[in-house]
């Protein structure tokens, strides 16, 4: 991807840029939001170091900063539908569909009163710090990825505090969400919506939930999700039948714990593995080689809370480990489920390390469209420019496509400008 183009290059493509936002922005109602938000993704695309909008107002010729402003944060329309057409626009246009990926980002805060701030865990500069965390879903093919939808987390002091929300102006009845809460919503408006069915990738924030990965497998979804070294697992099948019921006493709703097999870590099963259980594996090609690792695959059930009175049904998952053969101990570890199919440990492979798309896109949402630069403080105002600034992404990665000799698909009519000269502003 570019990092910014020049006011000719875009010129060049804004044939093809009208008709990528006309569908979008038509959910937006009066002309003139439309109008607003074909300037700011113009501003978004466009060379500069700062993307907020009194630098992007400077840049665009007949730009007014105060429309700009209540357009982003106080115009009224509505993110949810703008979002449902994008990622539409996003599975009809990119290549064929692999992942659906699952993460979260940062944005570090120098004050206290941008909507969700806190001090809390900042990856953006891996420590504690004042910042906005944000949960988003993107979807991933052979070729790109791109965001779909965004959550903003909002600690639980934001939702105590009734005067601090009004500032920001946030939505009435909202409820403390965690961030694999927000993820599930996420999946749940993807499905809603009708997108193709993708299997979720996520690291080990949401993949080391058991009910996380047990509502994907209630939705009929597969996944491949990092987990941590110390969750327990039996190897064996612990859905035993019950013993006959005897005379005096309640009928029994589980095995006796005795009966059951003995549980491990994974860390213990990995170990406990034989030689000829782990194989070396290329799962893509890097910017300095061939990636390359040992991997072993072993079927498992998850023992959590299996000591508990109520406990959860057990269903077979794919254990992923990698073990490097330089390393003292494995480095990583995934747990998948298809569905019960049988899956090759490549295709596992594949899918286990498909997550690195979405660092990429986070990195150039931030450092190409200025994804972490918004001034505002308000909810709705955090909620458009994160949508916008997908929107813009959504149409590089469209332009992209168009530039590859044998993609799939049409990316874009292009009738209104001329393919030689736009295309080469994308190399």
């Amino acid at each position: 991807m570019i990092a910014g183009m020049t006011s000719q290059a875009l010129k060049q493509l804004e044939g093809r840029l009208d008709n990528f936002l006309g569908e979008l922005t038509a959910p937006m109602g009066r002309s003139e939001r439309a109008h607003w938000a074909r300037v700011y993704v113009q501003g978004l695309l466009l060379d500069g170091q700062r993307k907020s909008v009194e630098p992007m107002a400077e840049r665009i010729p007949g730009a007014d900063v105060q429309s700009l402003r209540q357009f982003l944060s106080q115009s009224p329309w509505e993110v949810a539908e703008v979002q449902r057409r994008l990622a539409l626009k996003v599975v009809d246009t990119l290549s064929e569909p692999e992942l659906w990926i699952l993460d979260e980002t940062s944005f570090p805060k120098a004050g206290e009163h941008s909507v969700g701030v806190a001090r809390q865990y900042c990856g953006a500069l891996g420590k504690l710090a004042n910042c906005q965390v944000a949960v988003s879903l993107h979807w991933s093919g052979a070729q790109a990825s791109c965001p779909l939808s965004w959550r903003l987390y909002l600690p639980e002091e934001w939702l105590k505090d009734a005067t601090r929300a009004a500032e920001v102006k946030l939505p009435a009845g909202l409820k403390y969400q965690s961030k694999t809460d927000l993820a599930l919503e996420l999946i749940d408006q993807a499905l809603e919506w009708k997108l193709p069915r993708r299997p979720v990738v996520a690291d080990s924030a949401y993949g080391n939930s058991f009910d996380f990965r047990q509502t994907l497998r209630e939705r009929s979804l597969h996944y491949v999700v990092a987990v941590e070294p110390s969750t327990v697992v039996w190897t064996t099948d612990p859905n035993l039948p019950l013993p006959p019921p005897t005379a005096r006493g309640r009928p029994r709703r589980h095995p006796p714990l005795s009966d059951l097999p003995a549980t491990q870590t994974l860390l213990a099963v990995a170990k406990a593995l034989p030689a000829s259980a782990w194989r070396s594996v290329q799962w893509r090609q890097g910017t300095k080689g061939p990636m390359r690792s040992r991997f072993a695959q072993v079927l498992i059930w998850a023992a959590h809370r299996w000591t508990g009175p109520a406990r959860p049904e057990r269903d077979a998952e794919w254990l992923l480990i990698e073990w490097p053969a330089d390393a003292p101990e494995p480095t990583d570890y995934w747990l998948g489920y298809l569905g019960g199919a049988e899956v090759g440990l490549r295709r596992l492979v594949r899918m286990a390390r498909g997550r690195w798309r979405i660092e990429q896109d986070y990195r150039e949402l931030k450092e190409e469209l200025g994804l972490d630069h918004f001034e505002g403080r308000h909810w709705l105002g955090w909620h458009h420019h994160v949508t916008l600034v997908s929107m813009a992404f959504a149409f590089l990665r469209s332009e992209q496509a168009r530039a590859k000799k044998n993609f799939w698909c049409d990316a874009a009519d292009d009738s209104q400008t001329t393919p030689s000269r736009a295309d080469s502003s994308l190399r």
